[in-house]
């Protein structure tokens, strides 16, 4: 491992439990709405990111490195809409998703290989999250403002079940 890979890994664990506390804000927003399934659903999601940030620790840890966890900034927790709450969730996924484009990138230019292949289950991990994201956004705008399609779409997202553990 270079240490400009091991800088930019340790970086994206924070950048990973910055998502997942980001999340946390947005379930926070949600459940004080009333938006319950959704709530749920951000809580979850909270949960995965922090799932995320614990396998590049633990990757880092399995190569005899040191993990130097970094400050995270507080989150926006404040939103006019459920449809705002999710279309800033696609934002995040897609800076997210370009992080560890960068990072791969730089794996394999330093020819890091056991990182590549770790980043990997990540970018295939980003294009899925992306794309479940995008959907609930389509469906949010969708619906608009009507308030029954609006409770319709929240139940279906409360009835969101646990990922399984990302090794």
């Amino acid at each position: 491992m270079t240490p400009t890979v091991l800088e930019a890994i340790n970086q994206q664990v924070s950048n990973e439990f910055a998502a997942s506390f980001s999340y946390l804000a947005m379930a926070g927003w949600c459940e004080h709405n009333n938006f319950m399934g959704s709530a749920a659903w951000m809580r979850l999601q909270s949960a995965e990111e922090h799932a995320h940030a614990m396998r590049l620790f633990n990757f880092l840890l399995a190569r005899n490195h040191a993990v130097k966890l970094q400050a995270i900034a507080a989150p926006r927790g404040e939103f006019g809409s459920l449809v705002e709450v999710f279309e800033q969730a696609l934002m995040q996924e897609q800076g997210v998703s370009g992080q560890i484009d960068r990072l791969y990138e730089l794996a394999f230019s330093e020819k890091v290989f056991a990182a590549m292949a770790e980043l990997q289950w990540f970018i295939t991990e980003q294009v899925e999250e992306e794309k479940t994201v995008r959907e609930i956004v389509a469906k949010l705008r969708m619906v608009g403002h009507d308030p029954a399609s609006l409770l319709d779409v929240d139940r279906e997202l409360g009835s969101r079940q646990p990922a399984a553990a990302a090794q």
